[in-house]
């Protein structure tokens, strides 16, 4: 169910006043929510991406000064646990616009490409995204691509492209069975006044502003630059919102902004260089520094300009996994990457209100971009949570997100597949011209017509990530995009391997080390005892973390190498099976006429000590030699076919007196 609602009155804001909410309830998959409460609540991580998804594409496609608040609820009513709803949420978004009131520039289309042995895959089911190399969300318009969303396993970028053209093919069908709907059941669009700067305010601050603001945009320094643009509006506002006037300080604000738009994207367009002196494709200055807390498992600082990201990396155990219970799957996660954008980062003073969901959404980009990278678990049986804390920010903190996070995770000597490097494009169109920005400030972001996020390796793609704020992208354009940020990143890429070439040898002496091996299912029970007494008992003596799964799999995870082998040792000794040949202690248990009884230990197991075994001189009756209770050493001679046990205490004892004899 897409609904969507808008507001009578425009909003008295600097910005479209759009929310998305896209809501799985659990009864549309058969489940009760889990919890106190037994209802939904806050909404996970998964909705605020979808939510994400649905809200970017749509944005865009809104009247310049459209003010009134517009709300789009989208709720799964029932799932197959199959086919995910994300894509059937965009596209009912998209024609419940349509066919309202509101005066929406759409409709948009949206698709899922997959590629699975070679061959692309529309909107293909759960069951085949594990065996996709490709996961693709494709929106647009008739004019164009106009969002993207990708995780790929190293992709080239033609074939990226190629993917984007397929894709376009069905947004198209999509867009026309759209307007068919339109035409049957749509309502006429009504008028909204628009919040546009007055054509003579706008005169007055350009004639006032113009030639300041292009001096001022010769300055390379942010802070500097920002001052001088906060003088230009003080001294606009003291001269034009005033009583007489009837202009309010966000009227004036509003028109200075348009004009300072206008002469950065000229200053670009005509001269082919960016506010901050770089060319068109110039990085900005790079320095990377890895190791830079001494106690974390793992730490990197990169910055790039004025952002910085510092990424810490912590290793845990099978224990510490995210728990995944949502609508379509259960499951672990075991890699996860959590962004954090503090408000210092950007000069400002602000509460801090827990995680936001752009916090979300950049953290999610970074994760795709590094996952396809991480080792598997049989490699690499460790739980691994990345942390970025961006320490300053003027533009693409996500990217810088991604490459402080690589050299973290080889800090950490956690051996991925290769390096991942990430860079931002930009793009300043003006009729038939085109001019594409490799690497932009947070102000090309602001007042340019694009961001379009690529990560990846030497060999490919990881990751993608692009918001249109035009009419939409050609598949030529983004073509020429993607090429040139493939140069970007691979500059970075250099940049990075300069500070660290490959993983370190050995882990952190703070990370755990795991050892990861196997038993038999049924000795499980041995391992765990009645109530769990016999592993709480190992993990106290030894201060581990001992993990054992369904399938006999033992993790067994320490700081401590001599812990960790004391621990490993005792599981084996109550797992493994006698070993012919071997000496063990026992304690006699039951005495008959041919013989005693011995439970062996660590095993537990009761094997025959036969008369002829008992000792070297003739035994007449067996409790001349032992009693029940005794403690003896016996030696394995024998486990037969039906798993039966033979002892000897006699040939202990000659094994031990050739020791002594020998040594």
């Amino acid at each position: 169910l897409a609904t969507v609602v808008m507001s009578k009155e425009a909003k008295d804001l600097d910005f479209f006043p759009l929310t998305v909410e896209y809501k799985e309830k659990t009864y549309a998959a058969g489940k009760i929510p889990g919890g106190f409460f037994k209802r939904e609540g806050r909404p996970s991580e998964g909705e605020i991406l979808t939510s994400r998804l649905i809200d970017r594409p749509i944005r865009s496609r809104f009247a310049a000064g459209f003010r009134n608040e517009v709300q789009i609820i989208c709720l799964v009513l029932s799932s197959d646990g199959e086919n995910d709803p994300d894509i059937l949420a965009m596209i009912g978004s998209s024609l419940a616009l349509t066919i309202s009131e509101i005066p929406f520039q759409g409709p948009l289309g949206a698709v899922k490409v997959g590629r699975i042995n070679g061959q692309f895959v529309i909107n293909p089911p759960f069951s085949q995204i594990e065996d996709s190399t490709m996961e693709l969300i494709v929106a647009g318009t008739r004019d164009g691509i106009n969002m993207i969303e990708a995780g790929c396993k190293q992709i080239d970028e033609k074939t990226v492209a190629e993917a984007i053209a397929f894709a376009q093919e069905e947004i198209l069908r999509q867009i026309d069975m759209q307007e068919e709907f339109a035409r049957q059941a749509g309502k006429p669009k009504i008028d909204v006044p628009l919040k546009v700067v007055p054509r003579e305010l706008y005169e007055k601050v350009k004639a006032a502003a113009s030639e300041r603001l292009k001096e001022v945009y010769t300055i390379a320094d942010k802070e500097k630059r920002e001052e001088q643009v906060g003088v230009i509006a003080k001294s606009l506002l003291e001269e034009l919102a005033t009583e007489e006037s009837g202009y309010s300080e966000f009227d004036v604000k509003s028109a200075l902004v348009k004009v300072e738009k206008e002469e950065v994207r000229k200053i670009i367009l005509e001269k082919k260089v960016r506010v901050d002196g770089r060319s068109l494709t110039e990085v900005r200055q790079i320095s990377c520094e890895v190791g830079t807390l001494p106690r974390t498992h793992g730490s990197a600082l990169f910055t790039r300009g004025q952002t910085q990201s510092l990424s810490v990396v912590t290793l845990g155990t099978a224990a510490d996994e995210q728990r995944m219970d949502n609508l379509m799957s259960e499951g672990k996660k075991s890699f996860m990457l959590h962004y954090n954008f503090p408000p210092f980062s950007v000069g400002e003073a602000r509460p801090l209100r827990g995680t936001s969901r752009r916090e979300i959404g950049h953290g999610a980009l970074a994760e795709r971009a590094l996952q396809s990278v991480m080792p598997s678990k049989d490699v690499f049986p460790y739980t691994v949570r990345l942390v970025s804390e961006v320490m300053e920010s003027n533009g693409s903190s996500s990217m810088a997100t991604v490459c402080a996070g690589t050299l973290a995770l080889m800090d950490a000597g956690i051996p991925i597949e290769k390096p991942v490097s990430g860079i931002a494009m930009g793009l300043i169109k003006q009729g038939e011209e085109s001019v594409i920005l490799t690497d932009i400030l947070g102000l090309e972001d602001h007042l340019g017509d694009m961001d379009f996020k690529v990560t990846g390796t030497d060999a490919g793609i990881t990751a993608i990530q692009v918001d249109i704020k035009t009419d939409g992208l050609d598949l030529a354009l983004i073509g020429r995009i993607l090429e040139q940020a493939r140069e970007g990143r691979m500059f970075v890429m250099g940049k990075m391997l300069e500070v660290m070439q490959m993983p370190r040898a050995d882990l952190s002496a703070y990370a755990p080390r795991i050892s990861v091996f196997h038993i038999p299912v049924e000795k499980i029970k041995d391992i765990i005892g009645p109530g769990g007494k016999t592993i709480k008992r190992i993990i106290a003596e030894t201060g581990v973390i001992i993990d054992v799964e369904d399938d006999g799999k033992v993790v067994v995870a320490s700081s401590d190498a001599a812990a960790s082998a004391n621990a490993i040792g005792m599981i084996k000794a109550l797992t493994e099976e006698p070993e012919v040949g071997q000496i063990y202690p026992g304690k006699i248990t039951r005495i008959l006429n041919f013989g005693a009884f011995c439970e062996i230990h660590p095993h537990k197991r009761e094997g025959l000590i036969h008369v002829s075994e008992l000792s070297t001189q003739y035994v007449k009756n067996v409790e001349d030699v032992v009693k029940v209770g005794d403690e003896v050493k016996v030696k394995v001679i024998e486990v037969d076919a039906l798993n039966r046990i033979n002892l000897s205490m006699k040939q202990a004892v000659e094994a031990e007196d050739d020791g002594k004899d020998n040594g």
